[in-house]
């Protein structure tokens, strides 16, 4: 969710940090035919997260992330560290108008869950290898003040999928989706839908996001909801998304 997408590194000695809220809820879960099923007692994942990135060169990006967690499900009450993430983007290619690029990263595990599946606790050590491309469009901007503030004169998309091998947890393939608007020089509008399933027939999530970013100078603030679309043998959580971007 940076404010160039995942195909876009930082600049050599440019950084930026995403502090980001997620409360969620659900009343019910996909079973293991996707069907939605009631759940006995309502389940909360609450979580707070950084994920912060600098740029080492013109085409390499260290990426770090983590969370904390607290939650709630019919079997258990937790509170602990998430799994924290440390990575490294390269450039492949890059034109004026598009981007692609490679991330290899490791995660150890923490406290909290480690997969939206799983009990938390459970789960090692993760590596992750991802590659990501995108373009970005450029629209003419209207003449009329009122419609170049709403109207999306740049906009970008992007394709992710990467493969997690994992210790603990079975191994998963994940692709997610990201389109963005920029609706005049201070606010974006992202759609975005993240996706993944499981080894051996097992959990499958597809989930969108949708949110406004308002900048102002270094700093954006940005809001949202996520809401899930499908899945097998995961619950269908949904709830706000709340963040603030500071770039340096």
């Amino acid at each position: 969710m940076p404010a160039g997408a995942g195909a876009w590194v930082q600049s050599k000695g440019k950084a930026q940090v995403i502090v980001k809220g997620e409360a969620m809820r659900a009343d019910d879960a996909f079973d293991p035919d996707g069907k939605r099923v009631t759940l006995a007692v309502e389940r909360r994942d609450t979580t707070v997260g950084v994920f912060a990135e600098y740029g080492l060169s013109g085409r390499m990006t260290l990426q770090v992330k983590g969370d904390w967690q607290d939650g709630q499900d019919a079997f258990v009450d937790y509170q602990g560290r998430g799994p924290i993430e440390i990575g490294l983007v390269w450039q492949a290619w890059r034109n004026d108008r598009g981007a692609v690029s490679l991330y290899a990263g490791y995660a150890s595990a923490g406290d909290g869950r480690n997969a939206g599946y799983a009990a938390p606790g459970v789960g090692q050590d993760d590596w992750e290898v991802r590659a990501s491309a995108g373009w970005t469009f450029d629209m003419k901007k209207p003449t009329q003040r009122w419609r170049a503030l709403l109207y999306p004169q740049r906009s970008f998309v992007e394709v992710q999928v990467a493969r997690r091998m994992r210790d603990g947890l079975p191994d998963e393939t994940r692709a997610d989706f990201t389109f963005g608007r920029h609706l005049g020089n201070s606010w974006m509008m992202l759609n975005q839908i993240y996706s993944g399933e499981t080894d051996g027939g097992g959990a499958r999530w597809v989930q969108t996001e949708s949110s406004v970013v308002r900048q102002v100078g270094s700093w954006s603030i940005q809001a949202g909801w996520r809401q899930p679309l499908g899945g097998r043998e995961v619950p269908a959580t949904r709830g706000p998304v709340l963040a603030i971007w500071r770039r340096f």
